[in-house]
């Protein structure tokens, strides 16, 4: 099949990892960065975009929230009578998505709990499909950095203020490093740094003994079988996951076994001082993890329920993995379990 990808450019964006599974899987796949020619063609920007499409010839087209840019007649003379998808991976809806869905007919969310508010808000063919691991990417870095080392780590945005309780009560209880845009260096928050990505992201995750997730908006608590990209970056690069619990969430993975998941702030704290007295345990937990990951929660595996025109169905995945040796998935423990 020849696919086209109409979002955002950029080592570290999703549109990649798509790119990427689909060649993985013996499609022919472009990339058409909507953002990019925006931002430097101006006027011609939507005429580029669609002799870059166009040229191609797909068969498919695969369209995330930025491929709005290119201007809803463009898109809708792109699409025709071809088949076409958008993914939107966060999770709350803006105007820019909903006109966006209504254009390409077909939306993917990452977010279960939301298919009910887009079918209300008009948009009738909508499933469910969410994040996975890029093995490109997503994968355990040989070493780290000494500043890195700590007992927990949080990478994510600042400007939730809904998550600040949990750290804070986290970084009471052990040695918290948090590292992100949006962060008030000045405030009670032990925050370490800004945005890590690519390698420094991978470092960021070896050096910490626990990764911690921390959810964005208190609706998010009450969604089922959904997480922020973050849990699967963490399992990937081979780190201990701990993360909030939802509804149906061990579809995913499984809490003990694959990662660790927390139902309130004080289970957090009380999960923290557990995991942290039993480096074995955890080394055990998150070389399972990550080769669950890798056996069921790629792009490739998302990628080719999407093409088919199918989406990610509770209960489908596997949860018969064994224990994982360490010559299959070495892992060496953490720096400081050493010390």
């Amino acid at each position: 099949m020849r696919v086209v990808v109409l979002g955002a450019g950029g080592a570290h964006k999703t549109e990649n990892s798509i790119v990427r599974a689909a060649r993985a899987s013996g499609h022919r796949c472009r990339m058409v960065n909507v953002v990019g020619w925006s931002r430097y063609a101006g006027p011609a920007a939507r005429r580029a975009v669609r002799y870059m499409v166009e040229a191609f010839e797909p068969d498919f087209l695969l369209l995330t929230r930025h491929a709005i840019l290119a201007g809803e007649p463009t898109l809708r003379a792109l699409i025709g009578n071809r088949m076409a998808a958008f993914w939107y991976f966060d999770p709350q809806p803006k105007p820019a998505v909903l006109a966006l869905a209504r254009v390409v007919g077909r939306m993917y969310v990452t977010y279960l709990a939301q298919i009910d508010s887009y079918r209300a808000a008009g948009i009738e063919d909508v499933r469910f499909l969410p994040q996975g691991v890029d093995p490109a990417i997503d994968y355990p870095a040989a070493a780290t950095r000494p500043e890195y080392l700590c007992e927990a780590s949080f990478v994510g945005s600042g400007q939730y203020p809904y998550r600040h309780s949990l750290l804070r009560a986290v970084g009471r209880a052990c040695g918290l490093q948090i590292r992100g845009p949006g962060w008030d260096r000045g405030s009670d928050l032990p925050v370490a740094g800004g945005e890590v990505r690519g390698k420094r992201l991978r470092e960021v995750i070896k050096g910490a003994r626990i990764s911690l997730g921390a959810s964005a908006h208190p609706e998010q608590d009450s969604d089922r079988a959904s997480a922020s990209n973050r849990m699967w970056k963490i399992l990937g690069s081979g780190g201990f996951y701990l993360g909030p619990h939802v509804q149906d969430i061990e579809h995913f993975a499984i809490g003990g076994r694959h990662c660790a998941w927390y139902r309130s702030t004080e289970d957090a704290v009380e999960q923290v001082y557990h995991y942290l007295a039993v480096p074995e345990e955890r080394t055990r937990i998150a070389d399972q993890g990550r080769a669950h990951a890798l056996r069921h929660h790629t792009y490739a595996h998302r990628l080719g329920l999407l093409l088919a025109g199918g989406e990610y169905v509770l209960g489908q995945d596997s949860s018969d993995d064994g224990v994982v040796s360490k010559l299959e998935h070495p892992h060496a423990g953490h720096p400081l379990d050493h010390l």
